[in-house]
Order: structure tokens, then C-alpha cells, then sequence
């Protein structure tokens, strides 16, 4: 087989896993929390935030721009984590190919 052959084939398997750990990233999920546990975001690994939560008793009228803070704090940390990971997994599909526009 010529070399491009080869290197189509190997595109194509590649392109194949990147598509599978793509789908397996979208149903992975972290978990941070900020305000001593007060928000806690939890975050898909594709990206996407999956949902926010706040203790009740932490709410006070007149603490909001706390709060939000801790909300941002925490969603930071969650979206952070899920890139590492999402990383990662792609990392190791990309493993010992070097081509421009991948990654």
C-alpha cells in the first residue's frame, strides 16, 4: 500500500477513536465546589457545565455578589478540571501524530 494509503487509513482510525472519546467525554463528569462547599458545579468533560448548586442556608440578599463569586469560582474549577481530562483522553488518541490543525 503507498504511503498516502497508509496515512488515509491512519486518519481514518484516528478520526474514528477522536469521535469515541469525544461521545465517552460528553458523559464524564467533575465536581467542584467553592465557599467551603456552599456552590458546587459539577461539569461535563466536552465543555458544558452540567448543573450548579447552592446551599439554601447561603443565601442572603445581601451577600449576592458573594455568591456569584463563588458560583464563577466554582464553575472555573469544574470547567478546568473537565479540559484536563478532556486533554487528556485526546492526548492519548493524538499520541505520536504530529499534525498541524490537530489539537
Amino acid at each position: 500500500m503507498s504511503s498516502i494509503g497508509k496515512l488515509m487509513k491512519q486518519a481514518q482510525r484516528m478520526q474514528q477513536q477522536i469521535e469515541r472519546v469525544q461521545t465517552e467525554l460528553a458523559s464524564k463528569t467533575v465536581e467542584a465546589t467553592s465557599g467551603g462547599g456552599v456552590v458546587k458545579v459539577t461539569a461535563k468533560c466536552d465543555g458544558t457545565l452540567a448543573a450548579i448548586k447552592i446551599d439554601p442556608a447561603a443565601v442572603n440578599p445581601s451577600d449576592v455578589s458573594l455568591i456569584e463569586d463563588m458560583v464563577l469560582s466554582a464553575a472555573n474549577n469544574a470547567l478546568a478540571q473537565a479540559k484536563e481530562i478532556s486533554n487528556t483522553e485526546m492526548g492519548k488518541v493524538t499520541q505520536g501524530f504530529n499534525l498541524p490543525g490537530m489539537m
